[in-house]
């Protein structure tokens, strides 16, 4: 359960923890467009079908957890690359 209606924002950092097989999962941080809060989610949060990720500077919209008002999450990417220009 979310509070409040969806919000738009900016990811402006993604902060590696070392989980993960690889050791290569971490948060993002995606700052609110209209309030300049921050907020912390996970790849689990990211609303997509296939591979979760996303990258710093993208534009996404969220919503902000009810249980933890820090906390993103329903993070849905507005900028989705070219896939033939994300992989070459």
């Amino acid at each position: 359960m979310s509070g409040g209606g969806p919000r738009h924002g900016t990811i402006v950092d993604r902060r590696p923890n070392g989980g993960g097989l690889s050791g290569a999962l971490g948060s993002y941080v995606v700052r609110d467009n209209e309030d300049e809060r921050y907020y912390t989610f996970d790849y689990r949060q990211i609303v997509t079908e296939g591979f979760r990720t996303i990258r710093t500077g993208e534009r996404v919209r969220f919503h902000v957890s009810a249980e933890r008002p820090d906390r993103a999450e329903f993070v849905i990417r507005l900028d989705q690359p070219d896939p033939a220009e994300y992989y070459r």
